[in-house]
Order: structure tokens, then C-alpha cells, then sequence
């Protein structure tokens, strides 16, 4: 696909410099310049000023306030231009007026201010920027944000269940009893743009906002190819056969930590059986709807979330620009 790498979150040219990882000596000298740049996340929440729409992510300096917060040892992204970046969490603070409720929703609009930040610097649902945001600011945050996940989620051996240490600047945790490395995990998803002549197979999630609609998708399983996963997945999903697949991009989902891999599925049938447990509803609809919805003018289909991969393959599909 000509235009695969210009998705939300996709290849910016980052430096990761994983050669100085293992490297401490020089990973602290770097921590102690002052064009290096400190991404704090707070709860999986990009740091943005307030007006997230113009501006690009927010850091701070070595040394700031903040950073004495973060419980681990800053994680090492890589290098934007000359400055060094890296990513700490925050996520020991509570604000005064969190709310617990809003929070666990699939989207809570919240932002939230730490007083040692500058006045208009805010914690936001990367959701509601991730549009929005510069290119390399998308790649570096969105790396972050995978990173320090699994850190939150991973601090203990899988082999024999003592607490884990970060090594490698964040890109390793070594178990200090058995001494098992442990890496940081991507999981391998599937998103299916299902077409049918003039028409796409759209569906949507229970607890998604009201009218919602998005591309299926599902999780590779172990031993699977990426062409038997789309097809598994739209017949479990909706009880669509699919015939030829192909690879159209991908895209680095840091909810909290997937690879989307977008693939085009010739649908062989029409009939539509859908799996309760997995989706709550699934139709085909027109070209000229799926026009209609990313133009906002749809009476009854939400389009996909721009940024998202689904967005996205949805758009060059109207566009006639997969190829």
C-alpha cells in the first residue's frame, strides 16, 4: 500500500539507538544533559498543553519536579534529532478531583493538571489527540505509552514469580532468582476491511459509545497466520467466509499494546450470523455511507475514531488509494 506508513503512530524516522540500552553509564550522562527530553504519563495519559488540536506532546526537563514521581528508573525512547528522549509513570498521583467512575469508561474526555506542571499542561486521553499529534510525537508516545504498560503489568517472573528489576532502560525486566529475561510484549492483531462489491462489513463492540461502527478486527492466535486469523476471525465474528487476504499496513496500538495489522478480505458471502459474545452488531453498508459517516452526516453510523487504523483503510478505501 503506496501510503501504509503515513498512519497514526506509523514510521517517523525515530532513532531508537537501541545499541546504548545496555549502556548505563551512557544512558545517565544523557539524563543529566539539558536538551533531554522527559515524557511523563500519568494512568496511560499523554501529557499535551490545552489546546491539544495545535500544539504537540509535552516534556519536561531532567531534574523537574515531576520526576520524582516515578517509581522506576526513566525508560529510554531514543533520540528526536539531538535531544534524548525518555518516559516516565507517574501513575502513584491521584488527583483531588479523579474520578474513578469516569475513568474506567471506554472514553473519558477528563483532563487533569499536576500543580508542579506549567499552567494549560494537561493529562489527555491519547484517544482525543492521537489525530492530531505531529508525527514523531505520535511514534515517541506511542512507544512510551506501550512500554510503560507492560512495566505495570508485567513486574513479576512468569517462570518463578519473583518481583522483577527494569534493565536494559526500560526495555527488559531480569528476574534477580532464576534470572530469566523478560521482553516487552506486542500482541499481534488483525483488522479486516471486508469488502463485497460496492459494499464493506462494518460491526461494532458492546460498551462502545452509541452507533459506533468500526472494521472487525480480533487477535492472532499462536501458530496462526496473519491470512488464517482474518478468516477465523470474520467467520467467528460474523459468519462471513472470506476468500483471497492481503496485507494492506499496519499500525502500533498502544491500547495498551498491540500491532494492527490492516488486511483486505474478499468476502465470498453475504449471510450475516453474528457471535454475541464476541460483537454486538454487524452490517454491510454502501461506499457512499461509509462516505457519508467519515463526513460526520451519517443519521445512524459514528465513523471510526480518526487515527485509528480503521479510520484510516476506511478512508483510502473510498479514496481508491490502497494500492
Amino acid at each position: 500500500m503506496k501510503h501504509a506508513e503515513t498512519v497514526t503512530f506509523g514510521g517517523s524516522g525515530l532513532n531508537r539507538a537501541a545499541e546504548l540500552r545496555g549502556k548505563p553509564e551512557e544512558i545517565s550522562a544523557l539524563l543529566k544533559q539539558e536538551n533531554t527530553r522527559i515524557f511523563p504519563l500519568w494512568r496511560g495519559r499523554i501529557l499535551l498543553t490545552g489546546d491539544r488540536y495545535e500544539q504537540g506532546a509535552c516534556w519536561v526537563a531532567p531534574g523537574h519536579a515531576i520526576t520524582a514521581l516515578a517509581q522506576d528508573p526513566p525508560a529510554f525512547i531514543g533520540f528526536d534529532e539531538n535531544c534524548a528522549c525518555f518516559a516516565i509513570d507517574i501513575s502513584c498521583w491521584e488527583p483531588a478531583d479523579f474520578n474513578a467512575e469516569a475513568f474506567a469508561q471506554f472514553f473519558d474526555p477528563t483532563d487533569y493538571h499536576h500543580p508542579s506542571l506549567a499552567e494549560g499542561q494537561l493529562f489527555f486521553e491519547m484517544r482525543a489527540a492521537m489525530s492530531f499529534l505531529p508525527a514523531r510525537d505520535a511514534e515517541i508516545l506511542a512507544t512510551a505509552k506501550s512500554i510503560l504498560s507492560w512495566h505495570q503489568s508485567h513486574g513479576f517472573c512468569a517462570k518463578c514469580g519473583v518481583k522483577s528489576v527494569v534493565g536494559q532502560s526500560g526495555w527488559q525486566r531480569d528476574c534477580p532468582a532464576c534470572k530469566t529475561p523478560h521482553f516487552p510484549r506486542t500482541d499481534p492483531v488483525v483488522i479486516m476491511l471486508v469488502t463485497h462489491g460496492n459494499d464493506v462489513l462494518l460491526g461494532r463492540s458492546p460498551g462502545w459509545p452509541e452507533g459506533m461502527y468500526s472494521l472487525l478486527a480480533g487477535f492472532v492466535e499462536p501458530g496462526e497466520t496473519i491470512e488464517a486469523a482474518v478468516r477465523r476471525e470474520v467467520m467467528e465474528e460474523s459468519g462471513v467466509e472470506i476468500g483471497a487476504v492481503s496485507y494492506l499496513a499496519s499500525q502500533p496500538w498502544a491500547f495498551p499494546s498491540s500491532l494492527m495489522f490492516g488486511c483486505a478480505g474478499e468476502a465470498t458471502s453475504r449471510e450475516i450470523t453474528i457471535d454475541p459474545t464476541e460483537i454486538e452488531d454487524a452490517f454491510w453498508v454502501s461506499r457512499e455511507e461509509v462516505a457519508q459517516a467519515l463526513a460526520g452526516n451519517h443519521p445512524m453510523i459514528l465513523p471510526a475514531r480518526p487515527g485509528a487504523i480503521a479510520h484510516f483503510l476506511l478512508f483510502n478505501w473510498l479514496s481508491d488509494t490502497l494500492e
